[in-house]
């Protein structure tokens, strides 16, 4: 009896690897992390400056964006604010030991870690690896922000309305105004017990940012960038109140729409 013929199996293509974008002026830094990233399983595109940054952004998918602040004829937090208002790439800074107050502004424009010069590239590996982790369960859980059984449509509160099922928020005069995955899962949070107080740790476990690896004063971060698209003076704020020592209040009624 002649044998049967061995069915072929298709080729299972292996994952893209992650990209990683490094803009720094320094030729030699550029060409370490070249190869050092794209030994450790990463695509690596090195750029000298802020234009061929957004050109590169334009070509193709960009996964991560390591931005040196200290770029000769660019402002790194201008190119900082300019991502973050384009998409929620994920953005490591390259800063020096003195930028503190850079260090600073950088992750309140929406920067998710910082390096300071000079560093290993083993250290900025197991950033650049954090900070992708964090971002591919924030992508996995995005959905599960509202449950699938969860009949409502939208929250109404001082003006705004938050679409629950195109996370769309649509301020009173009409703007629609961009929202992180952190800050919608955030709004949501205050949205569901307005008026009360919320200790950090519960801010912590409503907005699901307990799945990702956290820092200190995460929440602090995440109410800054919040109040700085809410409120009118997010020094002054109205809507998500400070309660000393005890963590935060959403001073506003909430309307649910169904």
């Amino acid at each position: 009896m002649p044998a049967l013929p061995i069915p072929e199996t298709a080729a299972v293509a292996p994952p893209p690897l992650p990209h990683v974008l490094v803009v720094d002026d320094d030729p030699a830094l550029r060409a370490l992390l070249q190869e050092y990233l794209g030994d450790h399983e990463l695509r690596v595109t090195a750029v000298a400056d802020g234009a061929a940054m957004m050109a590169a952004f334009d070509r193709e998918a960009v996964d991560l964006v390591v931005l040196d602040l200290r770029l000769p004829g660019d402002d790194g937090l201008r190119l900082a604010r300019r991502l973050r208002e384009r998409a929620a790439v994920p953005i490591v800074l390259l800063t020096g030991r003195a930028e503190e107050a850079d260090r600073v502004m950088g992750l309140e424009l929406g920067a998710d870690d910082y390096v300071t010069k000079p560093f290993s590239p083993r250290e900025l590996l197991a950033r650049i690896r954090a900070v992708l982790r964090r971002s591919q369960i924030t992508a996995q859980t995005q959905a599960e922000a509202v449950p699938p059984d969860d009949r409502r449509r939208a929250l109404r509160f001082a003006g705004w309305e938050l679409n629950l099922r195109t996370r769309r928020l649509v301020a009173p005069d009409g703007r629609r105004v961009e929202l992180s995955n952190h800050e919608f899962n955030l709004l949501v949070a205050f949205c569901g017990a307005p008026r009360r107080v919320l200790s950090r740790d519960q801010l912590l476990s409503l907005s699901r940012l307990n799945h990702a690896e956290v820092y200190d004063r995460t929440v602090d971060v995440q109410v800054l960038r919040l109040r700085r698209k809410l409120e009118a003076d997010p020094f002054h704020p109205a809507l998500i109140v400070t309660e000393r020592g005890a963590g935060y209040r959403f001073d506003s009624a909430v309307e649910t729409l169904f």
